[in-house]
Order: C-alpha cells, then sequence, then structure tokens
C-alpha cells in the first residue's frame, strides 16, 4: 500500500513538472534561412511541431531532409517559442529559393 503511495505520488509530481516545462516560453526561434533542413530538426526541440512545404512551385514531398535546405520560416527569428508549430519553406539544396510575392498595395 505503501509502495502504491510512493508511486503515485511520483507519477503526479512528474506530470506536474512536465506540464510547467510545456507551458514555460521557450527559447527565442533561431534563423535557419539559407541553413540545411537538417539544422532545423536538430536544434528545435522533439515536441515542437515542425511543418515542412516545398515552395519551389513542385509541391514535392520531403523525404531526405538532408537534400533540402531553408527558405522560409514562421514564426520569424527572434520571436520566442511557446509551443507553436514552425511553418519550414523549403528547395532542393541545388536550387535557389523564390523571391517573395509582391505586397498588393
Amino acid at each position: 500500500m505503501q509502495r502504491a503511495a510512493v508511486l503515485t505520488g511520483t507519477v503526479l509530481a512528474t506530470t506536474a513538472l512536465t506540464v510547467t516545462t510545456a507551458a514555460a516560453a521557450g527559447p527565442p526561434m533561431p534563423d535557419f534561412r539559407g541553413k540545411a533542413l537538417m539544422d532545423v530538426f536538430q536544434t528545435v526541440d522533439y515536441r515542437t511541431r515542425v511543418d515542412i512545404r516545398d515552395v519551389s512551385g513542385f509541391n514535392r514531398n520531403i523525404f531526405w531532409p538532408l537534400n533540402w535546405k531553408v527558405c522560409s520560416q514562421t514564426p520569424a527569428p527572434g520571436v520566442e517559442l511557446e509551443g507553436q508549430a514552425l511553418n519550414i519553406g523549403v528547395v532542393k539544396k541545388t536550387e535557389t529559393c523564390p523571391k517573395a510575392a509582391p505586397k498588393k498595395k
């Protein structure tokens, strides 16, 4: 009985610690533009959702991160990461990043 109480207390304490850690503001978003897609995965926390899309216009699937480089990202560099997903636009390493679409006046 005492063992069950200790185990339950440990589980509750661990859960509270996990929730507190996840809710805390994270580090500022690095600038990944021009870097390898693999750098994104090696830098951000494993719990962070990373949405990747091919911005070349070909809408290709990204199967091998080593072959791709980052052209765009959201949130912007310097913004504190607070559990939101990262949106990363990529092209193959041998390609040029597309120019941003002109803003409508």
